[in-house]
């Protein structure tokens, strides 16, 4: 397995890693807690050693399988785990932000207990929270790694003035935020600070949430849970005008022998050397095919020719329904 290092942090993970949320949370039903456990190990014996989850993914089940998961080889993966949602004791429902120090420290405690572990490798802040100033967060961080409960600060989706204010306080090892062939608005501002900070990039939905696997059109049906039910840009309309983007990405994953979600992965990985996709799955067929486009060769020309496919076909509808998008940073 290749590895990759997370800006300058110091911080050495597998070049892709595994998003674990879908296991429990967001894409329908739970599946099989069994089943998933094997196939977090099947993915460290194939060389995986970074496993991406958070409280809110359950809530808190994900954590407490992952922690289970990676118990017999833990000193081997780096787990990363966010904070800074606030959630309904009594529904489980994500309400809004929170991320007072206080409650980070909360939050901390208790995914070390459902992690089965005395340290977090990389914790993130989920969200922005604009009540919070981001030097109190950073601060309490600090203290966190200061104290050995954390090992490294990361941000998601957070904006070019917060990663700055952020960094000046506690250096932030990675970013995470999402990136692939039909979302790809972190290229204009947000790298170029990344790289002069030395700060790495991990991209949560490489896959487009499953839509670059080719694998939906208009005609799919998600579970009533599935939350792309109310992300517009999967409104059959907009999946029906966004399948232009797949197929022509098919067009050249044919040319190359390799299936869609390889091209988009390996797109992803020729971008920048501190840029780590996280790609989730349930199947380990999945896996193993995303992990093989660690193998797939893509020239300067190759890649300035999805550049330009990315760039010139549209692509329909937002990527969060209004009332998410109000917690992306700018």
């Amino acid at each position: 397995m290749q590895k990759r290092k997370l800006g300058r942090s110091g911080l050495e993970v597998s070049a892709i890693g595994l998003g674990c949320m879908g296991m429990s949370f967001g894409y329908g039903p739970p599946a099989d807690r069994n089943a998933m456990i094997a196939l977090i190990r099947a993915a460290f014996e194939r060389g995986v050693t970074f496993f991406d989850t958070a409280e809110v993914y359950g809530p808190y089940t994900n954590e407490e399988l992952v922690g289970e998961a990676v118990a017999p080889f833990r000193e081997q993966v780096v787990i990363a785990t966010k904070f800074g949602m606030k959630i309904d004791a009594q529904t489980g429902q994500i309400v809004g932000l929170d991320s007072r120090p206080e409650h980070i420290r909360e939050v901390v405690d208790a995914s070390l207990r459902r992690l089965k572990t005395d340290v977090i490798d990389l914790l993130y802040q989920h969200r922005v929270d604009p009540a919070v100033p981001i030097e109190d967060v950073a601060g309490t961080v600090r203290d966190l790694i200061r104290e050995g409960k954390v090992r490294y600060f990361g941000l998601s989706e957070a904006g070019v003035k917060t990663i700055r204010r952020a960094h000046a306080v506690q250096p932030v090892a990675a970013l995470q935020s999402e990136y692939s062939l039909w979302w790809r608005e972190p290229e204009a501002e947000i790298f170029p600070v990344l790289e002069e900070l030395g700060i790495g990039f991990v991209a949560f939905s490489p896959l487009g949430k499953g839509f670059l696997t080719g694998s939906i059109d208009e005609s799919t049906t998600f579970h009533p849970t599935d939350f792309r039910n109310v992300v517009p840009r999967f409104a059959p309309e907009n999946r029906r005008a966004n399948r232009i983007l797949v197929e022509r990405i098919a067009t050249i994953a044919r040319k190359k022998n390799v299936t869609p979600s390889q091209i988009a992965l390996a797109w992803v990985l020729a971008k920048k050397p501190w840029i780590v996709p996280i790609p989730g799955t349930t199947k380990l067929q999945h896996l193993e095919e995303n992990l093989a486009a660690l193998s797939v060769e893509l020239t300067d020309e190759d890649v300035r020719e999805l550049d330009q496919l990315s760039s010139q076909i549209p692509i329909h509808g937002a990527r969060y329904p209004e009332h998410l998008q109000r917690w992306i940073d700018r």
